[in-house]
């Protein structure tokens, strides 16, 4: 998937270095500046308009036509924003003191200016280092987490079945599935199960429940019993010798839960 290059507001009054940073980011893909200003009144102003996935920030703007001679108030004023970009300080000051309030008030990271190894494709391999997923990479992985684990619980139901008897072949088999699923899934819900199998499988209710118990009559027929009594535990009726289909359901949505 291609991601989007990452949108950085410049806050810096170095004519020069405004000069350095363009032609940085110019052969760069991943990088997109959206605004450059030596103000931190306006940068306020270009973070409301134009909501920067990341904020290079001097430290101090001594040269500001229209802002403060610092940037510790832009960090007052952002936090009041409820926004919450990236933001890395570039400064010539040395100060771990400064440096601790700086990390205080929200800043991620802080590079010395005055480091050999400093320069403006290091500020922004640090922003793309520091990138957060974009929404739609989250929503991905948090949609293949839960079909991950849908698809362990659904292993889990059917092994379950094969070892009473409850075979593939048998109509409703599919039903017992869903129904255990179903309830594993959404456990306050208010839908009752059958209604959720009538609306996907499109049969009656009664079909489905008849397609329950046969699924049930046949297990309980051919099963060594031996296996019934070993692999469900559950007390069944002592005058039909089977449980029913609700009650089975529930054994096996307790059990499964347990299990995974």
């Amino acid at each position: 998937m291609d991601i989007k290059p990452m949108r950085i507001l410049v806050v810096e009054d170095d004519l020069d270095e405004c000069n350095r940073i363009i032609e940085c980011a110019k052969q760069r893909r991943d990088i997109e500046l959206v605004a450059i200003t030596d103000s931190d009144v306006d940068a306020i102003k270009q973070v409301k308009i134009k909501n920067p996935d990341g904020i290079m920030l001097d430290l101090e703007l001594n040269n500001s036509n229209s802002g403060n001679t610092d940037s510790f108030g832009f960090l007052e004023e952002l936090k009041k924003l409820r926004y919450n970009p990236i933001v890395i300080i570039t400064t010539h000051v040395n100060s771990p003191r400064t440096y601790e309030i700086l990390h205080r008030n929200g800043v991620e990271l802080i590079l010395y200016k005055g480091h050999p190894s400093y320069t403006p494709n290091q500020v922004f391999n640090k922003f793309i280092s520091l990138r957060k997923e974009p929404n739609a990479v989250v929503e991905n992985s948090i949609e293949a987490e839960l079909k991950n684990e849908e698809e362990k619980i659904s292993e889990c139901i059917n092994n379950e079945l094969d070892l009473i008897g409850i075979t593939q072949n048998l109509k409703g088999r599919q039903y017992i599935h869903d129904a255990i699923l179903f309830l594993i899934k959404n456990e306050n819900s208010g839908e009752s199960v059958i209604q959720y199998l009538t609306k996907i499988h499109k049969k009656s209710s009664s079909t489905i429940t008849n397609g329950i118990q046969n699924a049930i009559i046949h297990a309980w027929r051919v099963s060594a019993i031996e296996d019934l009594e070993k692999y469900y535990t559950a007390k069944v009726n002592y005058q039909t010798g089977l449980p029913t289909p609700m009650e089975l359901i529930y054994y096996y949505v307790s059990k499964v839960k347990k299990m995974v």
